[in-house]
């Protein structure tokens, strides 16, 4: 299976056509934490169109680290 960038990813704004897409990304209140982890948080980055504004794609970086340290493969 090929791994998409984030740049293949998102192309064109599927409610727009648009084909200028941002990145954007929110922290503290807007953190993403791991139900069984909610003590390491993380930004959670947006894909937005910057035509109509709308969030094409929502995501974190190394969702691994939302794992505690003991169950992450690779540590």
């Amino acid at each position: 299976m090929h791994e998409y960038t984030r740049d293949e990813y998102v192309l064109r704004c599927p409610y727009c056509g648009g084909n200028e897409i941002i990145e954007a990304f929110q922290t503290a209140y807007g953190a993403v934490s791991a139900t069984s982890n909610k003590l390491s948080g993380r930004p959670l980055y947006h894909s937005i169109c910057r035509k109509c504004g709308s969030v094409v794609r929502s995501y974190v970086k190394e969702p691994e680290k939302l794992l505690k340290r003991k169950d992450r493969t690779g540590d």
